[in-house]
């Protein structure tokens, strides 16, 4: 009996310590961005940022993903729905 007990606890610590993969889904999700027309846009920007705050917290990981899909975006690609988004992820970020 006090085996069982173990090991439910042992799944349960494992279940929270379990890290986030919603990084992983980012990246996937901008290179079919990239790709699709070579460019990134604020909707498309925003759909990104959505999948990092689906668990209620952005971590390290993602922000970091954020970060390196941002350093993609050229100046010329930037128009004021994308100033506004970039500057909500921003705010996000380094809140």
């Amino acid at each position: 009996m006090k085996k069982v007990e173990l090991n439910n606890h042992n799944y349960k610590a494992n279940k929270k310590m379990k890290e986030s993969r919603d990084y992983l889904e980012m990246t996937f999700r901008s290179i079919e961005c990239f790709s699709n027309d070579g460019k990134l846009d604020a909707k498309e920007l925003g759909e990104i940022l959505a999948i990092a705050e689906k668990d209620g917290k952005i971590d390290n990981n993602e922000i970091r993903v954020l970060r390196n899909i941002i350093s993609k975006i050229k100046p010329s690609e930037i128009d004021s729905d994308m100033k506004d988004m970039l500057k909500k992820v921003s705010d996000k970020v380094n809140a």
